[in-house]
């Protein structure tokens, strides 16, 4: 896997990921406080969504599940001193579809986060991480 991040100007950066993806990242700078996209480590909080949504989304998928919608919602805390990594991070998972089982929704998650996440095995190495999800029926009207 390759990427490249090329500096724009004061703390404004573009990342391109080897598949050609462009995406600007920065913090804030400058007197008006303007912050250019999301910093690097909010990246890295919405890679761990990401990274464990597609896994959710795949294993209900594979089990034949009859899934609409996946959302992450995350909450974290960093440290105070550098490197500043996480130290706590809660998912909350929001998973909506018709009938689905609760059980097989809750297994779904567990072996993301437990098992096939690498992002969230990762930051694990210094954060603790929490989950807890609720599904949504579809078909209920």
């Amino acid at each position: 896997m390759k990427a490249r991040v090329k500096w724009v100007e004061e703390r404004t950066f573009v990342g391109e990921s080897g598949s050609g993806h462009k995406l600007v990242l920065g913090t804030a700078f400058g007197p008006d406080g303007r912050t250019p996209g999301p910093s690097p480590m909010e990246l890295v909080l919405i890679g761990t969504g990401g990274c464990s949504a597609y896994d959710v989304v795949h294993i209900l998928e594979k089990g034949r599940e009859a899934i609409d919608d996946c959302v992450v919602e995350l909450d974290a805390d960093r440290a105070e001193t550098d490197p500043r990594v996480f130290t706590r991070i809660h998912m909350h998972f929001v998973v909506k579809g018709r009938a689905l089982s609760h059980d097989k929704v809750q297994r779904a998650i567990n072996l993301s986060i437990d098992k096939y996440c690498s992002a969230s095995a990762m930051l694990a190495k210094t954060a603790v991480i929490t989950h807890d999800f609720e599904v949504v029926d579809t078909a209920v009207k």
